[in-house]
């Protein structure tokens, strides 16, 4: 937002700099040209007003200049105010032009945040003692739908959760999410355990780029990670089928990256191969907090090209904020994330991210 508000000052410099430029020169120089890229610089950083105010600037300057050097006849003086004058009204068409896009790219990215809180709709913020935030933030230029999802889900083998993202956009993603929505929430009552419960997501991925055929059948693959609370929220057990791994916050506000022990590809690729599903268990105790998230966070940079480091980030932000104990809040943990992530990145959001926040509280004294 800073840079957009510096860069509006842009028109005007370029007109300083016409003026500079013509009292350092002879005076059969002339700076029309450079008047000229005022309008035109105008066109996409300002509003009409604005975009005709600097044409009537750069008009008055060139006038000026003229009339002083005694330059001003039909060629270095009528031909370039007219020539000035067209610039600027190419400028408002332009800028009419690019109006109209950015007013139809909204209404798309209107459309898809319908769409997708349609097709992901927002999981309970509580599940028996566990506690649960999600949010989804789309990418800044994208007016498509996403592959990004998640879901929670209380099942007879504990509360269960996967987190993923599908490869692609659009329709062809949504496509896909659903097929994984709707295989986990049948799968995550039915199955017994956490292999079973991928292997329900395998076939039903390897069934949905079946019917889509062509080259769509090889890129509906799914980057997941699949948990299981264990009863009584002791441990947490996690299978992550190629997805950035989630990171553990505990009560004191210290991080701890969940790597898998063994490295596994994204679901549906078991048409090429069948791979395990290894199961790792980890411990998870009263007032930790586990943060799942997509790959639009960890891959985020900086102006420098620095990724983004969830591990390193969110102990400083928690501590920062105090948020560390109870009553912890998930909600405002994920809120804190993505506005920090927001500034890592100066605003410019290039990957949709999904986020998940699953706190365990801390058990209070009995009175």
């Amino acid at each position: 937002m800073v840079q957009l508000r510096r860069a509006k000052w842009i028109p005007v410099g370029v007109v300083v700099l016409a003026v500079a430029l013509d009292l350092v020169t002879p005076a059969d120089f002339t700076s029309a040209p450079l008047l000229i890229a005022a309008p035109v610089a105008a066109a996409p950083l300002l509003r009409l007003r604005g975009i005709i105010a600097i044409g009537a600037l750069a008009m008055t300057v060139h006038a000026v200049l003229a009339r002083v050097d005694g330059t001003f006849g039909w060629q270095r003086g009528v031909a370039n105010q007219l020539t000035l004058l067209a610039v600027t009204v190419l400028a408002v068409l332009i800028n009419r032009s690019l109006e109209g896009r950015d007013a139809r790219t909204r209404r798309a990215r209107q459309i898809a945040a319908v769409a997708q809180s349609a097709v992901l709709p927002r999981p309970p913020s509580r599940l028996g003692d566990l506690r649960v935030a999600a949010r989804y933030v789309p990418a800044e230029n994208e007016a498509m739908i996403g592959g990004d999802l998640y879901v929670v889900q209380d099942t007879p083998h504990g509360v269960r959760v996967m987190v993923g993202d599908v490869r692609g956009k659009g329709l062809g993603a949504v496509s896909a999410v659903c097929a994984n929505l709707g295989a986990f929430r049948y799968a995550a009552d039915e199955a017994d355990d956490l292999p079973g419960l991928v292997s329900a997501l395998e076939r039903a991925l390897l069934r949905e780029g079946g019917r889509r055929g062509g080259q769509e059948q090889d890129e509906g693959f799914t980057t997941a990670l699949i948990a299981e609370f264990a009863e009584g929220l002791g441990a947490v057990r996690v299978v992550n089928r190629g997805h950035p791994p989630p990171v553990l916050l505990d009560a004191e506000g210290r991080a701890t990256v969940l790597e898998p022990s063994e490295e596994a590809p994204p679901l549906g690729m078991s048409a090429l191969e069948t791979w395990p599903s290894p199961v790792d268990t980890f411990p998870f105790p009263p007032g930790a907090t586990l943060i799942c998230h997509t790959d639009g966070v960890t891959e985020a940079r900086d102006e420098s090209g620095i990724f983004y480091d969830v591990s390193v980030r969110l102990p400083l932000l928690v501590h920062h904020r105090a948020l560390i104990g109870d009553p912890a809040a998930p909600a405002q943990i994920l809120q804190l994330l993505i506005e920090d992530v927001g500034q890592h990145t100066g605003g410019r959001i290039q990957d949709d991210q999904a986020l998940l926040a699953l706190h365990r509280p801390r058990a209070r004294p009995h009175a």
